[in-house]
């Protein structure tokens, strides 16, 4: 195959010292890049190259990702963020994605509660219960922990999750599946300024650089947000720097080396009595003069949290459909800091990790088998010092707990596919997991260490029905172990930071079976053509971990629930698109509808707190040449409780949030405006899980009030 290739000079000194110098060479790069801008410009060469194939990605295609996803005999989603108009949040990536629940907590660059199947929703703020990556390689800390305001959606290519125990990567366990952040390349574009401006102060900005040569491609991508807040006390900032440079030998071997650094903060505005989301929608305890206001005052305690992260990582594959070899290495080092209102809590984290995986369909099997092995190692070392807050301006006391704690897996998986006949593929995988936490408390010498070794065996199947429409079934195992932010507990009495204390906590694991049945299809052909999807599944619980809060709302521990837990669902989608006219209608929705109760013990027959028992999204968009516009709405058709008890009066009331876009697109340019909650509806986004809850206690997170987002784009 011939490719040609159009080069400038100046891309040509940009990437050179990418190639010798690696990921060391990404760094030293950026001040190289500046002086080649300044530099007066040197003539374009065109070069013609004898290639057995084009330049391709370490990433697969979205394309190839979707062939891919359609092979996993369960519920997956694909997220395309580059689609999107608006990229200020998480929930800007993922929304309209059916099983797959974002919660604002304050609307900014924060901690959005992320939720799918119900794995992980009891944490506070949210930092376990589903595997995050980037690149096909882990985010989360060693022990499963993860900072979720760190994840920068701009520099995403897609977004690809396999919900549930539907995992494949080798580090894959919890009942809430994996989420993989595949990052855009050099040769995905060859710049892009994005500028986004909207109510409460918000700003972003990004600028991203790309170029591909014959074998090697880069891309340099930074990116600021600044948002004062729609509550009071809830600024945040980041700001983020990827880089990644990507090099194909021969034989079909491809390398890239990624480069991310982040710097997140932001104020926590804390939770409000009930009462307080229509009276005082803005507001803080702090604000009133009460006793509450008095003792909890948000502007005194100055609750915030501050992490920084640095990240390495290396992948290389080579081989072929025969036999396909992939490895990974990461290393990450993360600075945070998080006040809670009553105690700071710092860590220090170390990890590093490395996963091999090798796939291939033996060559008399014609195509009809196929198999696939990985081995995934990690390793957290972290520091954590606790200290009371000074409830007079929200300054570190006394230390009153110091923990040297690590984390270590090692995992190995088997799969194999079959091709029963030409409709059906029968598919199953063995996984068997080493985990350990140890932790020590360096004051007063206490020590528990823990370590767990399981199997988690997985069987589906996947009939194609027609030649557009997929049905499956699977059952599965998923186990879920502790982080530290479970096993270490901290209680600090807001009236009385002197007596605080901490301990080390033994847990068990979270265990779940799943029994999922589903589909996914397309109905009509071409450009009008309907895209659907559902899942329906059913998981029983054992040991769920479950974590509460006191009377004031703050974090109190995590307990192994004994009496059982039972989780399910419906997860449906849609899209597609409508030719009326010169114009079409374009069209998504998601319908997930949790059903989560305790199956005996204390609270046999309630509802879990955490996530909402229904929740929808869907847009219309009526598109006419270069323009795009209509309306939007997320609806909590219901009431959701926000205590495992179920107390009537505590819940969090249902609310619809109507929405409005316009978008123009014009080749590299593309401008939007963006109105949300229209009607100004004040209710709560989020709040606060207690076993037994009132609504006059603290507990609720006021939804963002009536806000209007600009922004445009251009693509060069």
């Amino acid at each position: 195959m011939q490719m040609r290739i159009t080069l400038n000079m100046n891309y040509i000194n940009f990437f050179r010292p990418l190639c010798l110098g690696g990921l060391a060479g990404v760094a030293v790069s950026l001040p190289g890049a500046a002086w080649a801008q300044a530099a007066p410009p040197l003539p374009t060469v065109t070069v013609h190259a004898e290639r057995d194939g084009a330049l391709l990605p370490l990433a697969d295609s979205v394309q190839a990702e979707r062939a891919k996803l359609a092979k996993v005999s369960g519920g997956t989603n694909l997220a395309e963020p580059q689609k999107e108009a608006r990229l200020a949040t998480l929930r800007d990536a993922l929304d309209y994605q059916p099983g797959i629940v974002m919660q604002d907590f304050f609307g900014g660059t924060d901690q959005p509660r992320l939720g799918i199947r119900g794995s992980g929703i009891q944490s506070n703020p949210v930092n376990r219960g589903v595997l995050l990556l980037q690149d096909g390689l882990p985010l989360n800390e060693a022990d499963g922990s993860f900072i979720i305001g760190l994840i920068e959606p701009r520099n995403a290519a897609y977004v690809s999750a396999l919900r549930g125990a539907n995992a494949t990567s080798p580090a894959a366990t919890t009942l809430g599946g994996e989420l993989d952040f595949v990052s855009l390349t050099g040769a995905d574009e060859r710049g892009r300024v994005r500028l986004e401006g909207g109510s409460f102060g918000r700003r972003g900005a990004q600028a991203a650089v790309g170029g591909v040569g014959e074998r090697l491609d880069g891309r340099v991508s930074v990116s600021s947000d600044r948002y004062d807040g729609y509550r009071h006390h809830s600024d945040s900032r980041r700001d983020a720097l990827q880089a990644n440079v990507g090099f194909q030998g021969d034989g079909g071997f491809e390398n890239r080396t990624y480069l991310n650094w982040t710097d997140l903060a932001f104020h926590i505005p804390n939770v409000v009595p009930k009462d307080r989301i229509h009276s005082d929608p803005r507001g803080v305890m702090g604000d009133g003069n009460t006793p509450q206001d008095r003792l909890l005052n948000v502007y005194n305690r100055d609750p915030r949290r501050d992490a920084t992260q640095l990240r390495l990582a290396n992948r290389s594959r080579w081989g072929s459909d025969a036999l396909r070899q992939e490895v990974g290495v990461y290393w990450q080092d993360t600075d945070d800091l998080f006040n809670n209102m009553t105690s700071h809590t710092v860590t220090h984290s170390r990890t590093a990790g490395a996963q091999w995986q090798a796939s291939g369909r033996p060559a008399g099997s014609d195509g009809a088998l196929g198999w696939r092995t990985a081995l995934s190692w990690a390793d957290s070392a972290m520091e954590r010092d606790l200290y009371a807050t000074n409830p007079a301006n929200g300054t570190q006391m006394q230390r009153f707990g110091s923990y040297d704690l690590g984390a270590q897996n090692l995992q190995a998986l088997a799969a194999a596919d079959w091709r029963l006949a030409p409709a059906w593929t029968l598919l199953g995988s063995l996984q068997w997991s080493k985990l350990t936490r140890d932790a020590r408390n360096l004051g007063t010498g206490a020590q528990l260490d823990q370590d767990w070794s399981f199997a988690t065996p997985k069987i589906g199947v996947n009939w194609a029905a027609t030649p557009t429409t997929r049905l499956w079934a699977n059952l599965s195992r998923s186990q879920e172990a502790p982080t530290f932010w479970e096993i270490v507990s901290a209680t600090v009495a807001p009236n009385s930071p002197a007596t605080a204390q901490a301990e080390l906590v033994h847990l068990k694991m979270q265990r779940a079976t799943t029994i999922e049945i589903g589909g996914a299809g397309r109905w009509g052909e071409g450009a009008n053509a309907l895209h659907w999807t559902a899942a329906v599944y059913r998981s029983v619980l054992a040991d769920e971990l479950i974590s509460t809060t006191d009377a004031n709302g703050i974090k109190v521990g995590t307990y192994n629930y004994a009496g059982g837990t039972r989780h399910q669902g419906v997860e449906l989608g849609l899209s597609g698109s409508q030719r009326v006219g010169t114009g079409a209608f374009d069209y998504r929705a998601s319908w997930t509808y949790s059903d989560f109760r305790f199956r005996g013990g204390e609270y046999a027959g309630k509802q879990i707190a955490g996530v909402p028992r229904q929740l929808i999204n869907a847009e219309v968009l009526y598109r006419v040449g270069a323009w795009r516009f209509g309306p939007n709405v997320r609806w909590m058709p219901v009431s959701t409780p926000t205590d495992h008890a179920n107390t009537a009066g505590a819940e969090q009331d249902a609310y619809a949030l109507l929405g409005l876009k316009l978008e123009w697109r014009d080749g590299p340019l593309a401008v939007y405006l963006q109105a949300d909650n229209l009607t100004d509806r004040r209710y709560a986004s989020a709040y606060v899980i207690r076993n037994q809850a009132t609504a006059a206690q603290p507990g609720y997170l006021q939804g963002l009030g009536r806000s209007f987002t600009a922004g445009l784009s251009y693509q060069f």
